[in-house]
């Protein structure tokens, strides 16, 4: 029979055999960066959406077509967040933490949402992991950060993994260069996109990750930031590099890589993985040394990455998990049910998981059951008080005391 109802476009139900997946994903995560000393925070899943606004920028694919915007009860603008480090900042100046011992190591995991194109691995509801290293203008920040994503994700075994580094030098460096970029693109105006064409004014970097063919030929001859950096901008992404290149990680330089916040400055940095094709995308991010004071904190370097979940799992193309149980117990003809669950809570107090009938079946069909769910073990309850030990791959029983299972298995 057909469903009523359907989940909305572009969301997706987690089942069981998926949870799994997510489940290990979060224990990479909260393992790889509490031993680096992060602490956990969480954000709202909606903001006022100036914070976006101003914090991601206007011009900005996000803000100009893929956020979920909507006017409260109270007439206020609010927006399901799109992405999380803008909160993040906002919940360091609403509650003091420039205070704190700097810096300030923070990690975030939750659902964001995007009107976008739903396509494989990408979803208008989806999960996202980040980390924040906010109170230090180091360029060992930003090297640590990349070397935890990249320690993330080769312990979760993403395959055909690399890394791009650019970097796009402070805001006044990249106020001169964007005058410069402007010109270029007003001289091909005529082989550009529409969508770039509108946003020359407003954000030409963006030119660069435009998929239009004649877009692309144009750019390879655009000049790049990366040429352009100032002296100090320039060490400090030399910096970057020699600390990379001492963690042994290995990464390809990236003149044309953008990204698509106006926040960033300084080290941007992508993880891709060759398995997942055009959209290889499963992590990145950057500095973003201006961001807390235009959210009226004070003057604030930061650094950060955000990874997909999603991305990640399909590029690790999991197997669900069978299913496994340690013990099943059964009910004999004439046993008492209240044996049962006695006997359930005494073994997962123990730390074993342990499954019963909630289904009525003879006893011939809660063996089958417990086959089908993948127990190791079948405790078979008799009416005389006895019980039955069945090992369940060999077919082993033997009769033990129900008050000793423990000792028995």
């Amino acid at each position: 029979m057909a469903a009523d109802f359907k989940a909305p476009r572009g969301t997706f139900d987690v089942l069981p055999d998926a949870a799994a997946g997510y489940a290990r994903f979060e224990h990479a995560a909260r393992s790889t960066l509490e031993r680096a000393g992060f602490g956990r925070i969480e954000t709202p899943p909606f903001e006022e959406t100036e914070l976006f606004t101003r914090g991601v920028g206007g011009s900005t694919d996000i803000v100009r077509k893929e956020m979920f915007t909507f006017e409260d009860k109270g007439g206020r603008s609010l927006t399901l967040r799109p992405e999380g480090t803008a909160a993040i900042c906002r919940a360091y100046v609403e509650h003091g933490m420039h205070k704190l011992a700097q810096p300030v190591k923070l990690w975030h995991l939750g659902p964001y949402f995007r009107h976008e194109r739903p396509q494989a691995g990408r979803y208008r509801e989806f999960n996202q992991l980040g980390a924040e290293v906010i109170g230090t203008d180091s360029p060992l920040a930003d090297a640590e950060l990349i070397v935890l994503l990249a320690d993330l994700l080769g312990e979760l075994g993403v395959p055909e993994l690399s890394l791009r580094v650019g970097s796009l030098g402070s805001l006044d460096t990249r106020r001169e260069y964007l005058d410069e970029l402007r010109l270029f693109l007003r001289e091909h105006e005529g082989e550009l996109s529409n969508d770039v064409v509108e946003r020359i004014d407003a954000n030409p970097l963006r030119a660069f990750d435009s998929a239009d063919e004649g877009t692309r030929r144009v750019m390879t001859d655009a000049p790049q930031l990366i040429d352009r950096l100032e002296p100090a901008d320039d060490e400090h992404f030399s910096a970057v590099r020699e600390a990379l290149d001492a963690a042994g990680v290995g990464y390809e330089l990236d003149g044309a890589l953008v990204r698509g916040l106006d926040y960033y400055t300084r080290t941007i940095f992508e993880f891709h993985c060759g398995r997942l094709g055009a959209q290889s995308q499963v992590g990145g991010g950057g500095r973003y040394d201006g961001l807390v004071e235009q959210l009226g904190g004070p003057a604030t370097a930061g650094v950060g990455f955000a990874v997909g979940a999603e991305r990640v799992l399909l590029a690790l193309d999991l197997e669900p998990p069978g299913p496994s149980t340690d013990v099943f117990v059964a009910l004999g003809e004439g046993a008492e049910p209240q044996r049962a669950l006695a006997l359930l809570r005494e073994l997962r107090r123990a730390g074993r998981s342990a499954e019963t009938d909630l289904a009525g079946r003879a006893l011939r069909g809660q063996l089958k059951h417990a086959d089908r769910i993948g127990a190791r073990h079948a405790l078979i309850l008799e009416a005389d008080g006895r019980a039955q030990l069945r090992d369940m791959q060999s077919g082993e029983q033997r009769e033990i005391e129900a008050n000793r299972v423990l000792e028995e298995l």
